[in-house]
């Protein structure tokens, strides 16, 4: 990894806070295919490690897959109830370990917000994805929900210092309407990217020791 102050140029001399800018061609191929709440929280997450030096980074995903072909130097992902993060802590360090939409389903989150900690070498990266103004889906669990604010602070709680953690939220009243039945597909043609700050359905961070 690079050096923090590097890394930190990196990720804050662009605005994390989000964007109304739809995705491009590339990033969606086909919006039926994403959620519409996920649409710029994925644009913004893989902005902020697209800033990172991923070819060099050994890489650990908690519940999911999603990042597995992302060109990392090496990846692992481990899953519950194999791997419980709040209570195990695998016997090597990390340069970035991603848990996207998995600490609202944790019993102790702020147990698993220290074992990452501890299992990221100096200067490496903690990327996290949680929702907000989303409905309850226990997965077994469904216990918290954060802010940008909330987030950032119990980040430093898990010993992160609070100027190396950039965050970002995203949301508006009509997607959190349609989100309220069910999790709605993107339709590019009649879903506004448009942020409103009242109305944060999904928040996320990125974290370096």
């Amino acid at each position: 990894m690079g050096s923090v102050s590097k890394i930190l140029n990196k990720l804050f001399n662009k605005s994390v806070k989000t964007t109304s800018a739809p995705p491009s061609n590339n990033e969606v191929s086909s919006g039926a295919s994403y959620h519409w709440c996920r649409i710029i929280m994925e644009k913004e997450t893989s902005r902020l490690i697209g800033n990172l030096d991923k070819s060099k980074l050994d890489t650990l995903e908690i519940s999911g897959n999603k990042w597995e072909s992302y060109g990392f130097n090496s990846y692992q992902t481990v899953s519950f109830p194999d791997f419980d993060i709040c209570k195990d802590v695998l016997d090597r360090k990390y340069d970035l370990i991603i848990a996207e939409q998995v600490f609202e389903h944790l019993l102790y989150p702020y147990r698993a917000g220290k074992n990452v900690y501890n299992m990221l070498t100096e200067g490496g990266c903690f990327l996290i994805t949680t929702p907000f103004l989303l409905k309850y889906h226990p997965e077994p669990n469904d216990c918290t929900r954060w802010t940008e604010t909330g987030l950032r602070y119990f980040l430093e709680e898990c010993g992160y210092t609070i100027n190396n953690i950039a965050t970002g939220s995203w949301g508006n009243k009509r997607c959190l309407v349609d989100n309220l039945d069910g999790w709605t597909a993107y339709n590019p043609s009649s879903h506004s990217l448009d942020n409103e700050i009242e109305y944060p359905l999904v928040v996320w961070a990125l974290a370096i020791k």
